[in-house]
């Protein structure tokens, strides 16, 4: 019986809630008129004035929302009437409705207005009465349906701003992978070039070397070949990227350039050690930029935020994949900046990526601190004959 009145009651919330704003504040109004005259009417002291004056104190809730200072007025001015003639029995609930839509929507200069108002009506309702509990009662009733109003005011506000956080952050999310994506077009303008260039020289060779050494024409056209081959792959991993600035000519560091980085770790102080397992394999360019910056990344978080005093990098090569392996023995990411999402890591998962391969980030799984795990699939990489 229990949980069958609470799924009752659930299914009236959800259909309340989900009834026009009009629809429901005609209700509260219509409600309010009620309790207002229901004393007179029991007492047998109710006029026409009466009805009128409580009518205006509470019908025009309906347009609290679209009106709310203009609604308050009238309803505070017929309120103040219905009081001075002792004509309201009961409380005043339109009024304390109305205080509190008027603290929830209205400006700063109309809440401030709204309150001197306020306290004259009171003033004036509640002077001929000479007895402290109705003023007491009357102050509290108000005062709480305005602090009610200033904190839905406030909720609001607080849900605006989360709102607006999130969207700044998603486009600072956008911003920084698109910066990303400008960085690998440059990363691989010079191995597209490479491969193009070497494509061009060795076509118009070609017939040359046809006349000359037919058997050496066959591995020109090999070398064609294979570099048209590695060239398309790549431009198919970065297909869409745009370049919004000219390409460097500067070579990109490799698998070869990580044990240098590992070492300019240890002159930062920390005791970083490179274990390399497996048979190294030829892997494409981008693959070992994306292996090295991956790596670089990682340290420089530990440098920089992990307080850690240990540090593996770990390199395990298969038929498929190259994984990449950095552990720290610090503080971990819950209190680390960045590490639920910074741009070093959102640069990290752009370039692995790009590459095919999947990053992983987060606390270690058989002890302290921060892990980053990388796989980056081999691909077969082309050697030029010639």
């Amino acid at each position: 019986m229990v949980e069958q009145a609470r799924r009752a009651v659930r299914q009236v919330t959800d259909a309340a809630y989900r009834l026009p704003p009009l629809v429901i504040d005609s209700i509260i109004a219509l409600l309010c008129y009620l309790a207002t005259i229901a004393s007179p009417v029991v007492d047998g002291e109710d006029t026409f004035t009466m009805y009128v004056f409580a009518a205006l104190s509470s019908l025009p809730l309906a347009w609290r929302r679209r009106w709310p200072v203009p609604v308050t007025l009238v309803t505070g001015c017929a309120t103040a009437f219905l009081a001075v003639n002792d004509l309201i029995k009961e409380v005043p609930f339109g009024q304390l409705v109305a205080t509190y839509t008027f603290a929830s929507l209205a400006s700063p200069a109309w809440r401030a207005f709204g309150i001197v108002g306020t306290i004259v009506g009171l003033t004036i309702s509640l002077t001929p009465k000479n007895s402290i509990l109705p003023v007491s009662a009357s102050v509290i009733l108000f005062g709480g349906a305005y602090a009610l109003g200033a904190i839905a005011r406030s909720r609001r506000g607080l849900i605006a701003n989360l709102e607006a956080r999130a969207e700044q952050l998603a486009a600072d999310y956008a911003q920084a992978a698109a910066r990303e994506r400008e960085r690998i077009a440059r990363d691989m303008h010079d191995i597209v070039a490479h491969s193009v260039s070497l494509i061009v020289v060795q076509a118009e060779a070609g017939p040359v070397v046809v006349r000359r050494d037919p058997a050496r024409a066959e591995q020109v056209f090999d070398a064609i070949a294979d570099a048209g081959r590695d060239a398309l792959t790549q431009l198919r991993r970065t297909l869409g990227v745009l370049r919004s600035e000219p390409a460097t000519r500067t070579p990109q560091p490799g698998l070869d350039a990580i044990p240098p980085l590992v070492e300019q770790a240890r002159v930062a102080g920390l005791a970083v050690t490179l274990d390399e397992a497996g048979d190294r394999r030829p892997i494409p360019a981008d693959t070992a930029v994306a292996a090295y910056r991956v790596v670089q990344e990682a340290l420089t978080n530990v440098v920089r935020h992990a307080r850690a005093a240990r540090v593996e990098v770990l390199l395990r090569w298969s038929d498929q994949a190259l994984v990449l392996e950095v552990r720290d023995d610090g503080r971990g990411p819950s209190r680390r900046p960045g590490g639920t999402g910074g741009h070093g890591l959102i640069g990290m998962r752009e370039r692995v990526a790009a590459c095919g391969g999947t990053l992983l980030t987060g606390a270690a799984t058989d002890g302290p601190g921060f892990r980053v795990h990388a796989t980056l699939p081999v691909v077969e990489s082309v050697v030029v004959r010639g």
